[in-house]
């Protein structure tokens, strides 16, 4: 069996993807009586239900335990989070301009009344931070999870380096978990796929492909557009020439590896290239990784919106923020896996009162539409990764007086 596992685990999961989803539309549309086949739906939305809340609770401690800026790394933390934040609220705006509607089971049984107002938002939002911690891991409340994740991360932050370690290891072996559940993906989309096709035809590969053309379409505007500007902001200099140089030097390999983790060695490289301080890129780049998510922040507002939607729930400007802004929180903790921001998408539905059933439905449609949403996402976030470590850097230069070689943007 274990050799059995290696092999599974050596083909590319892209490829092992695809050939099952395949597969599950095949079936499908040719033999739509074998009900037994949509078990394998169920098991793996089951899956991610379960180690979900565990996965969010360990890994925001995780982050804040370790967390260290100091000097110059502020200005680059700084654009970090302000970024993760704009792509949230491109991805509000693109959900309003261009609303998608899901194709879930139990919709009859869901709480489908809107909000009242905002007052109803945050009321909802207080009430469930303030929650028994274990309660909140037993029922899945992800709100609840996040405060007190963020709470003991910060308090942990005095602890001895071997209790910050402790809590490192426990995280990082959650997210191996999650790298088993995520394996086995195949055989869920599988399941996922033939039971969707069998029931409403291939006519939902339409709406996965509207969805994924949002999704896309807020991370190209963010790469050639958002980000650019503020590159412009902290530079004063047409900003094009490294936007582009970072996106081919970076963005393709991680559109190819879909990690960001496993594309700091060319970000590195890329800095020295790009003759950066290389006490601050050793630093921000790492770092980046982790909390640099604008792509992440991109995929849980789409998701968590075209729930609500499906739902019939109507966001206000006031509560579209407020999502912006958990969303932003929930990206910067996303696993370093991939299809790690999916995993994510229950936080920003639990804002609307969206229950886990139908949220983890919606991360398994993350899941079929990932083998592109999931590459577009890691390109953005870790092209980025170099392209706020040069702006911030170039901007300190500025103020400083000092001499800026611009000739490298260019190579």
């Amino acid at each position: 069996m274990k050799k059995i596992w290696q092999k599974w685990n050596e083909i590319n999961l892209i490829k092992r993807i695809l050939v099952f989803l395949v597969l599950g539309a095949v079936l499908g549309v040719v033999a739509p009586t074998l009900e037994w086949i949509g078990i394998f739906g169920t098991l793996f939305v089951g899956a991610l239900k379960a180690v979900a809340p565990i996965l969010v609770f360990f890994l925001v401690i995780s982050a804040l335990t370790n967390a260290r800026a100091d000097g110059s790394m502020k200005t680059i933390i700084v654009l970090y989070i302000l970024c993760t934040f704009i792509a949230a609220l491109v991805a509000v705006i693109a959900s309003y301009l261009f609303p998608i509607e899901l194709t879930l089971t139990g919709l009859e049984a869901a709480e489908n009344a809107s909000p009242e107002g905002v007052s109803e938002v945050l009321g909802t939002l207080i009430m469930n931070v303030v929650a028994n911690p274990v309660d909140a891991l037993v029922n899945a409340n992800y709100l609840g999870i996040l405060a007190w994740g963020v709470l003991l991360g910060v308090a942990l932050r005095i602890a001895s380096e071997a209790t910050k370690k402790v809590f490192t290891d426990v995280s990082d072996a959650v997210s191996h978990v999650v790298r088993w559940v995520i394996s086995l993906a195949p055989f869920g989309i599988f399941g996922l796929v033939y039971t969707a096709v069998s029931t409403n035809g291939l006519e939902i590969f339409t709406e996965y492909g509207m969805l994924l053309l949002v999704l896309v379409g807020c991370m190209f505007f963010l790469a050639f557009v958002a980000n650019p500007l503020v590159v412009y902001a902290c530079t004063r200099k047409n900003p094009y020439p490294l936007v582009l140089r970072t996106i081919k030097e970076s963005g393709l390999t991680a559109f190819f590896t879909r990690s960001s983790a496993a594309n700091i060695p060319v970000n590195m490289e890329l800095c020295r290239k790009l003759k950066l301080d290389k006490d601050v890129y050793s630093v921000s780049i790492p770092l980046g990784a982790t909390i640099n998510m604008g792509g992440a922040a991109v995929t849980i507002t789409v998701m968590a919106m075209a729930a609500s939607n499906t739902l019939g729930i109507s966001v206000d400007l006031p509560t579209a923020v407020i999502l912006s802004v958990l969303a932003a929180v929930s990206a910067c903790g996303a696993s370093g896996v991939a299809g790690g921001s999916l995993m994510l998408i229950p936080l920003a539905c639990s804002l609307f009162g969206i229950g886990n059933d139908i949220a983890m439905q919606v991360v398994a449609v993350g899941f079929i539409i990932g083998v592109i949403q999931d590459s577009c996402e890691t390109a953005l976030n870790s092209s980025t990764d170099v392209l706020f470590t040069a702006a911030a850097e170039y901007r300190e230069r500025r103020k400083a007086g000092k001499a800026i070689d611009y000739s490298e943007w260019e190579k």
